[in-house]
């Protein structure tokens, strides 16, 4: 037990040195903060984060239409045999309206995917918060 203690004692004597530092600073000088840059990782981080929601939003968008078309069809028969235009409601759906549909999510994927990259990188440059282009 005493030679316990006297280990303690000599490592707390050891470990009480203070070790030179390899730079000098006062404790009043505060390190330089960097500039927020486009190619830092909180950058990269939130803007495929935002990405990444935007994708998710689409690919909802699509699997209504995808999924629900043949839903629809089970479920509502009487419905979905209805004529419009000459087709029934199932084919006008599948055969006219779904390539538009598929068109309007591509053009607002990326038309919101540019804007949510402008909005970080003004964000970035201008120091502002990284809120929502929304």
């Amino acid at each position: 037990m005493e030679g316990e203690t006297v280990r303690n004692q000599t490592n707390r004597s050891t470990n009480c040195r203070r070790q030179p530092a390899l730079v000098e600073t006062s404790l009043m000088e505060y390190p330089a903060v960097e500039k927020p840059d486009v190619h830092s990782e909180p950058f990269l981080r939130r803007l495929m984060r935002g990405q990444l929601r935007l994708s998710i939003a689409c690919a909802a968008a699509f699997l209504v239409a995808l999924l629900g078309l043949p839903l629809a069809n089970y479920f509502l028969p009487e419905l979905m045999a209805r004529r419009i235009f000459g087709f029934t409601l199932s084919w006008f759906l599948l055969g006219i309206l779904f390539f538009p549909y598929v068109w309007a999510i591509a053009w607002i994927f990326v038309r919101r995917s540019i804007a949510l990259e402008e909005h970080e990188t003004k964000a970035i440059s201008g120091g502002t918060s990284s809120a929502s282009p929304n």
